[in-house]
């Protein structure tokens, strides 16, 4: 089992996480930044992952993949056991990972000047890809209650203007880690069969679910709407395998599967070699035990965590159902973003997410990433605490 402990040096790995800080954030990994921005762990993947990588290696021929049986059986078995979600092999595309799904989604069944919808605030690729496809982005705001964010359908309703035909929906949420309940899928299934609208649910986050949370998977909560629900989910968030670049588009509805597949055909996407195998391997039960051991150690992060944003005056986690991205409310402090983002990034040395790229809503927000050894977490909330230390 993986040492989720043990400090791994990613610098000078052409690394995003590590070797793009300085010039995202000017934090400086030489001067003892801390890396909490990209979405990837600092944990190796389970031991299978890596045999199976080895195992291409020594082989060293490096031609096209076939016979992907294997895989397919493994994304089924998953489904399966993990999410109670009964699948045939037949409806599963391989992209190149989510947002490489997301932008298929948007080639297959928009056209440039429609409306792509969002519940912003949201993960910030979404706006990248609808925006340079020459689509749309409407932007639904989520309301507040209780701390968490909900969806507002009555505010909703008004702000659409008829030319929308898809929306994206992010379950579990990215960046407040909501676990939406089968009640809010059926609301949003609703509205989408009310303004005849493509459903896109990116469930990439489905397996990284706080203990006392259940992910809900939008096929089984909303049967009826096959006809219009593509789901994405792909092995390369829970297993730290984003470098494969490989993620599924699993759609029961022939018409919209055929749509989906001309898209990648048109693209020329089909799946790597490594990948295949890195998932095939990650999905069986030495993957299960594993991801259950993740979870378990990253809730004790997020409590390090949340406890010591707790007790800074003026800052307040999300609190966290899903993922490993803590959504801190800087508001409370008085602060412009500017400010508190100073703070952060200069006094605490700590690179996060700023919260205004995850569109309307975030601006008071910063996203830090805590999948990290919790040593880690620890320097980083005791950095924070230093860093607003006038607060106490």
């Amino acid at each position: 089992m993986t040492d989720f402990d043990q400090i791994i040096d990613r610098v000078g790995t052409r690394c995003s996480k590590w070797d793009d800080m300085q010039a995202a954030y000017g934090v400086s990994p030489d001067g003892g930044g801390l890396a909490m921005w990209v979405a990837d762990m600092d944990f190796r993947p389970p031991a299978a992952v890596q045999r199976a990588v080895e195992s291409v290696a020594a082989h060293g021929v490096y031609g096209y993949p076939g016979a992907n049986r294997p895989y397919l059986e493994s994304i089924r078995w998953w489904m399966e056991h993990r999410h109670g979600w009964s699948i045939d092999t037949g409806w599963i595309l391989t992209c190149a990972g989510l947002v490489n799904g997301v932008a298929m989604a948007l080639d297959a069944y928009t056209q440039p000047g429609d409306g792509v919808i969002v519940m912003s605030p949201v993960y910030h690729a979404f706006a990248r890809v609808i925006r340079a496809s020459g689509r749309d982005l409407v932007e639904l705001p989520l309301a507040q209650q209780d701390g968490l964010y909900r969806m507002d359908w009555p505010a909703w309703e008004s702000r659409l203007t008829g030319r929308e035909k898809l929306l994206i929906l992010c379950s579990p949420h990215n960046p407040g880690g909501r676990v939406w309940t089968p009640g809010e899928l059926r609301e949003v299934a609703d509205f989408c069969i009310r303004h005849d609208l493509i459903l896109v649910s990116d469930e990439i986050h489905c397996d990284l679910v706080m203990p006392g949370h259940r992910h809900s998977v939008t096929a089984i909560a909303c049967p009826d709407i096959a006809d219009r629900l593509v789901t994405l989910t792909a092995a390369t968030k829970t297993f730290n395998i984003a470098g494969a670049h490989i993620g599924n588009a699993i759609i029961a509805d022939e018409g919209l599967r055929n749509r989906f597949k001309g898209a990648l055909m048109a693209r020329g996407i089909s799946p790597g070699l490594f990948g295949m195998d890195m998932v095939t391997a990650a999905y069986s039960p030495e993957g299960a035990a594993w991801v259950d051991a993740l979870v378990d150690y990253l809730d004790g992060n997020r409590r390090l965590f949340d406890d010591g944003i707790a007790a800074i005056p003026g800052l307040r986690s999300m609190p966290l159902q899903a993922t490993y991205l803590s959504w801190v409310d800087f508001s409370d402090t008085g602060m412009a973003p500017a400010e508190f983002t100073t703070r952060v990034e200069k006094n605490a040395r700590i690179a996060a997410n700023h919260g205004a790229t995850f569109g309307t809503g975030g601006e008071n927000f910063l996203r830090f990433n805590i999948a990290t050894p919790r040593a880690r977490v620890a320097e980083a909330v005791r950095r924070l605490q230093d860093a607003f230390a006038d607060l106490q």
